[in-house]
C-alpha cells in the first residue's frame, strides 16, 4: 500500500467504546498523511490507557497495528501506512481493539474531511465526555458492574473516609485512592489536559522524522 495523494488533509474522527453507556467518546483531528502507529499512539493518549496490552485495528476485514515479539505480527509496516491511503468514505468505520483480553473495542468513524490548517497542531482534541475505563478492570460488562457498584452518592463517602482515617499512612492505601478516585471524578473528561499531551507527543514525533524506522522483527500469534 502506498500514498497517492499527495495533498494532506485533516480528518475529523468520532470514537466510542462499545457496550458502554453513558458513552466514553471522544473526537479527534488527524492530518490524512498520519500513519496507523500514529492513530494508536493518539488513542491510547485520548482516552488514557496506559499502552501495556496487545492491540489491533480491524480496517475492511485486515488487521493492522503494531507487532509484539512472541505476540502477535501484522503483515503491514504500522510506521509506513498511512490513513489516507485507505480511500475513507464519509461516515465509514472501523474498529480498534485494545487489550484482547478485556476487549475493549473502539468504533471510529469518519466524520469530515477538512482543509489543513497550518496554524494548528496535529492530532487534536475538539470534544469528548467522560474518562476512559479502569486499566485491566474486566472489560465492557464487569465496567458497568462496577459502574453500578460505584454510585458517586456513595464512593464519596467512602473516599472522604478513607482520607480520613489514613491521613498519616496514605502511600499504604494508594490502590484504594485511586480505585476510589476514578469514580469521583470520571464524569470530567479533561480535554485541555488530552491536548497537552497530544502537544508533546506531536513535537516527539516531529523530532524523529527524517530518522529511519525499521520494522521490528515480531513473532506470531
Amino acid at each position: 500500500m502506498s500514498s497517492t495523494d499527495q495533498i494532506v488533509q485533516v480528518y475529523q474522527l468520532r470514537i466510542w467504546i462499545r457496550k458502554i453507556s453513558p458513552q466514553i467518546w471522544r473526537r479527534l483531528l488527524m492530518r490524512s498523511d498520519s500513519t496507523i502507529a500514529e492513530l494508536h499512539d493518539t488513542l491510547q493518549i485520548a482516552f488514557g490507557w496506559t499502552d501495556e496490552h496487545l492491540h489491533q485495528f480491524l480496517i475492511r476485514g485486515k488487521p493492522y497495528g503494531i507487532g509484539r515479539s512472541g505476540w502477535m505480527s501484522f503483515d503491514d509496516n504500522p510506521h509506513q501506512v498511512q490513513l489516507r491511503d485507505f480511500h475513507f468514505r464519509w461516515k465509514e468505520t472501523w474498529v480498534y481493539e485494545y487489550d484482547l483480553t478485556d476487549w475493549w473495542q473502539h468504533e471510529i468513524r469518519l466524520e469530515q474531511v477538512l482543509p489543513l490548517d497550518p496554524a494548528k497542531r496535529y492530532p487534536l482534541c475538539v470534544a469528548g465526555k467522560r474518562r476512559g475505563p479502569l486499566e485491566a478492570c474486566g472489560g465492557p460488562r464487569a465496567f458497568m458492574e462496577l459502574q453500578d457498584e460505584y454510585p458517586l452518592w456513595k464512593v464519596l463517602p467512602q473516599f472522604a473516609q478513607l482520607l480520613l482515617d489514613h491521613r498519616d499512612d496514605l502511600d499504604d492505601y494508594q490502590d484504594e485512592l485511586r480505585r476510589l478516585a476514578y469514580w469521583v471524578v470520571r464524569e470530567d473528561f479533561d480535554r485541555r489536559a488530552v491536548n497537552h499531551r497530544l502537544a508533546e507527543y506531536s513535537a516527539g514525533q516531529t523530532r524523529e522524522k527524517g530518522s529511519s524506522d525499521a520494522y521490528p522483527s515480531t513473532g506470531t500469534h
